[in-house]
């Protein structure tokens, strides 16, 4: 029997290295981003066309390559950051495999051109599938130009497995702002489709976060401040009151790398406990400077993942720093010494001056506890003891209304008389806030008011969109939205859906839009935060869950949307809740698949008392 085991041929080999480092376009954005500042560019640009997919392109004024230097740049682990193994731990550079360029040029038509600084002409490369296919001296800038078309060309089943191109813009402004965030003396450009849709200048670390998340974030940012023997902590984080729902600014940063660590971000949530309300979540850009033989950045191929050697003093001395620097905000906030501290007095102007007076009531008893308040009835009205006054009809008609409706094949009444409880005079009581309670034939029928109204919801959106019913209100004061970039991009692909629920919504330039109507039965007034809830619901349910995009939206509306846990009912709005619920496709199970309601049977509550 003849030998088995080869060696794999280079091309092969890469396009294997390339499904661990190349996962998508925006993949290949860090790398590349990373390479063009590794290489001393201060001025970048990146263009991209149809999401990456059709063009990628990273234009750096930096040193530059020989052009031998240039074809070897292309070749697996040919790297000019490391020459022996105990390199990789004292990594201060961004790239360091050498894997980057070998594993694009293996599933892509790339094009390069370089100069360095001191040569007249430059070097023009061009390579397709590994293949090199021409290789012979240009004229260009110094630096580097780096073109990359139809990623995935020769990969067709990695290619069908990308995302719509919003979806993949959307990766590839993550990875843009991550790098930009750590090299706030570096000046970017972003063109999306000859669109620009970052120009960010050189700055300090502060208006650099400010450029990126909004000009209206950089009063709301703290200084952040700690350094040790351990790690050296500095950054800024989000006010306690400018707390969000989502988790989408948030960053830390280890020796200028973006990293990911639950750990870590636990330390900071610690910090917030008690300042912020239950899920909502801090915004920060924290950034950690550790000795590199202390941590370990090369356990995964996108290096986003890393170990630290003490990460227990790392998290504690984290949380410090945190928390000391939300003391300071709130002390300086209190405490304003350079405020005069001499008293103002400002009288009204044209209106006399009445000196303060005491009102008593000369029949007030002290001896009488509570007393009850005479209630007064309109001009013509029955008397106090009337059996038709208006109240008594009302009251009479709210009494014994009994409703059946048909769920799993079987009639359920609902709304029996409880008795003389005032909060169950249809037959509905509320538990905690949280449940209703009613009388069924069988026993007690317990509603999770909040999962119910999710449901109602989820129902009435989807059949808005599916219908293209959208009923809307127009604003008397059209309202401005300001979005990070990748949700721009998020609603610019929902636009449609989003308006058949009847938002009225229009682009008005750099991540804006104006809000000119909503839907009908909206009572939400902050439609920033309302949208900005419902895109990371959205995004959310992409990730866990696969839901077409109609079911997914209408799923996140109802979420933010549906009355919470803890409000209370009056009866009529318990009464409506129910009637809306049985009306329902599904009543009984919630948009996430959670019951909604529970029987307790008569025989169940008579065991109690055995």
């Amino acid at each position: 029997m003849s030998d088995i085991i080869r060696l794999l041929p280079d091309s092969v080999a890469n396009q294997i290295a390339a499904g661990e480092v190349i996962q998508r376009p925006g993949s290949a954005v860090k790398e590349l981003l990373e390479n063009g500042i590794d290489a001393g560019g201060d001025n970048i640009e990146l263009i991209i066309k149809d999401a990456g997919k059709t063009l990628i392109q990273i234009i750096d004024n930096g040193c530059g390559m020989s052009p031998t230097d240039a074809r070897m740049s292309f070749e697996r682990h040919a790297t000019s950051k490391i020459k022996t193994a105990d390199d990789l731990f004292r990594i201060r550079t961004l790239g360091f495999r050498g894997e980057a360029l070998a594993s694009v040029a293996a599933i892509a038509q790339v094009e390069l051109k370089t100069k360095r600084h001191e040569d007249a002409l430059g070097t023009h490369i061009i390579i397709e599938g590994s293949t090199l296919k021409s290789q012979q001296p240009c004229a260009c800038s110094a630096g580097t130009s780096l073109m990359i078309k139809n990623l995935f060309f020769n990969v067709p089943a990695r290619r069908n497995f990308l995302k719509s191109d919003p979806a993949e813009l959307r990766h590839i402004i993550d990875e843009f702002q991550r790098v930009a965030l750590v090299n706030p003396d570096v000046a970017f450009s972003f063109y999306n489709n000859g669109k620009v849709l970052f120009q960010l200048p050189k700055s300090g670390l502060k208006q650099r976060i400010a450029n990126i998340i909004g000009s209206g974030s950089y009063e709301k940012l703290i200084a952040v401040s700690q350094e040790t023997n351990v790690v050296k902590v500095t950054g800024f984080i989000g006010k306690p009151e400018s707390a969000r729902k989502t988790k989408g600014e948030q960053y830390f940063f280890a020796n200028n790398r973006y990293i990911r660590h639950p750990y870590l971000n636990h330390a900071v949530e610690e910090a917030f406990h008690d300042l912020i309300p239950d899920g909502y979540f801090p915004t920060y850009f924290l950034y950690l400077d550790v000795d590199p033989a202390q941590i370990d950045i090369n356990i995964h191929p996108t290096k986003t993942e890393v170990n630290f050697q003490d990460h227990q003093t790392i998290y504690a001395i984290l949380r410090s720093a945190v928390r000391a620097a939300i003391g300071k905000f709130s002390l300086s906030s209190t405490l304003d010494f350079d405020a005069e501290q001499s008293f103002n007095f400002n009288f009204p102007k044209d209106k006399p001056i009445v000196a303060p007076g005491i009102t008593v009531n000369p029949d007030f008893n002290p001896f009488v506890k509570n007393p009850q308040p005479e209630l007064r009835l309109p001009a013509g009205g029955a008397g106090k003891n009337s059996s038709n006054s208006g109240w008594e009809r009302l009251y009479e008609g709210m009494q014994h209304q009994e409703t059946e409706y048909q769920q799993d094949n079987q009639t359920i009444l609902i709304g029996a008389d409880f008795g003389s409880n005032e909060r169950a005079d249809r037959g509905f009581m509320q538990f905690q806030n949280r449940y209703i309670v009613t009388k069924v034939k069988s026993g007690l029928m317990i509603i999770d008011q909040q999962a119910a109204h999710e449901r109602i919801l989820f129902e009435r959106f989807l059949d808005r969109i599916d219908q293209k019913k959208g009923m809307a209100q127009q604003q008397l004061f059209p309202q401005t939205v300001k979005l990070s970039a990748s949700d721009t991009e998020l609603v610019n692909e929902l636009i449609g859906e989003i308006s058949l629920l009847g938002f009225i919504i229009e682009p008005f330039g750099h991540n804006t839009f104006i809000i000119n109507g909503t839907p009908a039965d909206l009572s939400e007034n902050n439609i920033q935060e309302l949208l900005e809830n419902v895109l990371e619901n959205y995004k959310k349910n992409q990730l866990g869950l696969k839901l077409d995009r109609k079911s997914n939206l209408a799923r996140s509306m109802a979420k933010n949307l549906a009355v919470r846990a803890g409000k209370t009912l009056m009866t009529e709005e318990m009464q409506s809740l129910v009637d809306d619920l049985f009306a329902c496709k599904v009543p009984g199970l919630s948009p996430s698949g959670k019951p909604i309601t529970a029987v307790i049977s008569a025989e169940d509550i008579e065991k109690r008392f055995l």
